[in-house]
């Protein structure tokens, strides 16, 4: 049953790239990805990939771990026989209420939840998700894997996430199945299944550039830490295609190199990603 799971977590895994390569414009590895999708459910049991189809028609979030109890997918709090099973691995399990299949998984990061006065206007936006605070003036890393623990750790004192260790160990592992350097002089290395609380991300940018991907690609000027709760799957998906959309544009990369400050980062992406981001 444990390699079962394994397979059905690594086929989502699979899907969700393809679909932020779709999102973020970057069509270079669609054809390979597909050709491994389709191999990997073909070899489902017949049962599993019945119902695997069946629920990646509606959502490509098929499989969720058990969190303190609850779906992760839709929030449901399960009932303890249940969490006993998926626990014990017998078979295949499905949340009641979303009808996605369940696993038991080692403890994920945590997203920490930012608490907000009443009277505190509504968040829109890119506000909604980050802060001035996580904006990085000059990157100081020369690999893609000292990118990502610096972006960790700033989102660890921050109070964004707990955990930037294990946050920054997923990400590292994610960027192994495939590179998340995209064109435009951008990269997106994000972690998912963090646990709790809203999408939160990171931003720096290198005067220089940074050698992350192919050469072919170029420097990376712009670099985007992402991490995702699994409920949050969807809207990221719009975030990556918003960010890109807007970075696409020379112009909004040379404002953003333009800057020497968190604030005026903050000030200046705030700004330039209205009309793209909601």
């Amino acid at each position: 049953m444990e390699s079962l799971i394994n397979h059905i977590v690594q086929l989502q895994e699979l899907t969700l790239i393809r679909d932020e390569q779709k999102a973020s414009s970057h069509t270079h590895h669609l054809e390979q990805l597909n050709k491994s999708i389709a191999t990997m459910t073909a070899e489902l049991p017949e049962e599993e990939q019945a119902i695997y189809t069946k629920l990646s028609k509606k959502d490509h979030v098929v499989i969720v771990p058990v969190t303190d109890n609850n779906c992760t997918g839709c929030g449901m709090k399960l009932p303890i026989s249940l969490v006993q099973v998926v626990r014990q691995k017998k078979g295949v399990q499905r949340c009641p209420n979303c009808a996605r299949i369940l696993y038991s998984a080692q403890s994920a990061p945590k997203r920490v939840i930012q608490r907000v006065k009443r009277s505190a206007p509504r968040k829109v936006g890119v506000n909604r998700f980050s802060s001035a605070a996580l904006m990085v003036p000059e990157i100081e890393a020369d690999s893609m894997d000292d990118c990502i623990k610096s972006f960790a750790a700033l989102m660890e004192a921050e109070g964004f996430i707990n955990d930037a260790g294990k946050l920054a160990d997923l990400a590292m592992a994610r960027e192994s199945v495939l590179s998340t350097v995209v064109d435009h002089g951008m990269a997106f290395p994000h972690v998912r299944g963090v646990e709790g609380g809203a999408l939160a991300f990171a931003m720096g940018k290198s005067t220089a550039g940074l050698s992350l991907g192919d050469k072919e690609r170029g420097l990376t000027h712009v670099v985007f830490f992402i991490v995702i709760p699994t409920a949050a799957s969807a809207f990221y998906l719009k975030l990556l295609a918003g960010l890109t959309e807007t970075f696409r544009n020379p112009e909004a990369v040379e404002k953003i190199m333009a800057e020497t400050t968190q604030a005026g980062m903050w000030k200046a992406l705030v700004k330039m990603t209205r009309p793209t981001i909601k």
